[in-house]
């Protein structure tokens, strides 16, 4: 490894932004979530019943513009009831980004499909839509409307896509894609709140939209999720799931069909509506970071900077460098010395195919997310960087 660079450029980012210690990315919370958090405990409305998460859900609503707004316990769980409004059937195929977060798997396999990896572009975590697009054209063929894998026999049913460090590319043509093979369209925006395409806003694109508030993202409820959709049939469906199908309007504890206990409780919502009113702020704070992270950068030839593609207004989640060398080894020399300096980073996640559980799916090249998943690494991005708490 050279060490000249690493010490250069961690010096650099520690007088950029005056600490000794840049953690990766905690959450920032202000007074007023105290005072919400209050509000809650004193009306006792603190479970999943109450108008305090439907007054989070509508001012989710009214920032992204869409129509409905269903909260929920976790992202995760967004997902996993996204799949099952959509129709999801036992042995179904679903369309997976190979360089992603676990949960769209699981969330897959929960239901008894079959997770298909699909490959990144060759610059960004984004996927590649000219391979998609040749796969798709190769390998199937439309059977009574339906999308068939012409290689297992079984129907391709939907794409899930994640809008990874909240950028958001080329969504209009995966949205045609999608359209010309008859798949549903789930827009992973986990990390995306705030980021825009075009003017509007990530997850409403697609048939349904998931936001997660874990700890670590950009505005948190502590643990909870959302789905956003435009469709009032399928608004209807997950909410009924969430709610565990429970019967109104009747005395009996009555149900009409398999749900789940997914729903956000209110004391978790209360944090959101605090934090909502912060994420203008917040947003702003991103873009500075990312700002200051291009300045230094520019001094370096050793890696690329990640930033927001073309039509997109990131909202920055996660700053990100794309090291020119491949080698998984010098990446992990990189983030064990910055680490060890106080500079708290991370490498992308581990490859869907090469998770154990998840190798014995048949996939086709991807070579690309190969390549990437040697060369990315995840630098301090939290408001802390900038703003004491």
């Amino acid at each position: 490894m050279k060490k000249n660079f690493i010490n250069k450029y961690c010096f650099e980012i520690k007088k950029k932004f005056k600490k000794n210690i840049l953690e990766l990315h905690e959450p920032f919370f202000k007074k007023n979530e105290i005072d919400q958090l209050k509000k809650a405990i004193s009306t006792k409305i603190v479970s999943t019943h109450g108008n305090i998460t439907e007054k989070f859900e509508k001012k989710l609503s009214n920032f992204t513009k869409t129509k409905y707004v269903i909260a929920t316990n976790s992202g995760t769980s967004a997902i996993h009831v996204a799949l099952i409004s959509l129709g999801l059937n036992n042995s179904d195929e679903v369309l997976v980004p190979n360089l992603n977060y676990i949960a769209s798997a699981n969330a897959i396999l929960y239901l008894g499909g079959i997770p298909n990896f699909i490959d990144t572009n060759e610059r960004s975590p984004s996927i590649d839509l000219e391979k998609l697009k040749d796969y798709l054209s190769k390998n199937t063929k439309k059977i009574n409307g339906d999308c068939i894998n012409i290689r297992t026999k079984r129907k391709i049913h939907s794409i899930i896509i994640t809008h990874i460090f909240g950028h958001i590319e080329d969504i209009d043509k995966l949205k045609n894609l999608t359209k010309n093979f008859n798949l549903k369209l789930i827009e992973d925006a986990s990390e995306a709140l705030g980021s825009f395409y075009k003017k509007k806003h990530a997850g409403s694109f697609g048939d349904v939209g998931i936001i997660s508030f874990n700890g670590n993202k950009i505005i948190t409820t502590g643990g909870g999720g959302a789905l956003i959709t435009n469709s009032l049939k399928l608004a209807k469906k997950i909410k009924n799931l969430t709610t565990i199908c429970r019967k109104k309007n009747t005395i009996e504890y009555d149900y009409s069909g398999l749900g789940y206990n997914y729903r956000m409780p209110s004391i978790n919502a209360a944090i959101g509506i605090a934090q909502l009113k912060n994420l203008n702020f917040f947003l702003k704070t991103k873009k500075n970071i990312f700002n200051k992270y291009k300045e230094i950068s520019k001094k370096f030839t050793e890696f690329d900077l990640i930033v927001e593609p073309k039509n997109c207004k990131s909202n920055y989640w996660l700053q990100g460098i794309i090291l020119k060398k491949n080698s998984l080894k010098y990446r992990n020399q990189i983030i064990k010395f910055m680490n060890k300096n106080g500079i708290k980073s991370r490498p992308v996640w581990k490859l869907m195919h090469k998770i154990q559980y998840l190798k014995k799916f048949k996939h086709g090249d991807l070579s690309n997310s190969i390549r990437l998943e040697k060369k990315i690494i995840n630098l301090p991005s939290g408001i802390g960087l900038i703003y004491d708490k």
